[in-house]
């Protein structure tokens, strides 16, 4: 992993691109507020490693003070691997508490229910249950733009219904706030960043992501952005941007 300069201009110019956009999504949203506790869940892919490094970087400002720690999920019955080693030396150089935790999804017996669907229950409800325990507030996911785009045209497709991945949502009766603070950046912009960091590979992939409904609609995200290359961002921008006098009203069609 790249530890520090020299970087090239450009690759400069793209570090602070992604900082500002961390800081500026903050500051959009009221994501961190002072003497939050925040946990980060920290997969070992590169979305989570850039949220990583983005919020231990926006803690050096000192107009929010804020107390960061990680965590890492590692599901022993599902073959995905992230480096252990990595993950404790990285948030050690960021100054940021790491924990390794492990469980077990069962995926033996989940029946008719998808893998990915079970594993990411399992996992959600140990890191909602070990945040709250820890006295956290919030709990911060590596969920960017295109993730956020891809969950609008899955429930549309297949419930029938607008909705998608807020920056900020409160759970548990206002005990825990999730917080997605990569959301005005691409997957591009954290691939970029990744690469510029040098962040390592996960040391095995998930053999079930490619057989996923948001595989399918990542798909049709990269047809529709070779209609127009702005469809990400236009897309994600209608969420706020809706002319409901241009909208049907009521009624619902049959199946």
């Amino acid at each position: 992993m790249k530890q520090e300069a020299p970087f090239t201009y450009w690759e400069n110019r793209h570090i602070e691109h992604v900082k500002n956009q961390v800081a500026k999504a903050v500051m959009q949203y009221g994501l961190i507020d002072n003497d939050d506790h925040i946990m980060v869940a920290v997969s070992g892919g590169k979305d989570s490693l850039v949220l990583l490094s983005a919020l231990a970087a926006f803690r050096k400002f000192n107009k929010v003070d804020f107390h960061l720690e990680a965590i890492h999920i590692d599901v022993e019955d599902v073959p995905y691997r992230a480096d252990r080693d990595f993950l404790t030396h990285y948030c050690q150089s960021l100054d940021i508490p790491f924990h390794f935790k492990q469980i077990e999804a069962d995926l033996e017996h989940r029946g008719k229910k998808a893998p990915c669907f079970v594993c990411s229950w399992h996992r959600r409800k140990f890191l909602f249950e070990f945040t709250k325990k820890r006295g956290f507030q919030k709990l911060a996911l590596g969920h960017h733009m295109d993730d956020a785009v891809e969950t609008l045209l899955m429930n549309m497709a297949y419930h029938g219904h607008v909705s998608s991945l807020p920056a900020k949502l409160k759970m548990f009766n206002g005990a825990l706030h999730l917080i997605r603070p990569l959301m005005l950046l691409t997957d591009k912009d954290t691939r970029k960043y990744a690469e510029i960091m040098q962040f390592p590979e996960l040391l095995t992939e998930c053999p079930y992501a490619d057989a996923t409904k948001r595989t399918t609609a990542r798909k049709l995200i990269e047809t529709l952005q070779d209609i127009h290359p702005k469809a990400t961002h236009n897309i994600f921008n209608s969420l706020s941007q809706i002319d409901h006098e241009y909208l049907p009203e009521g009624g619902q069609i049959g199946e």
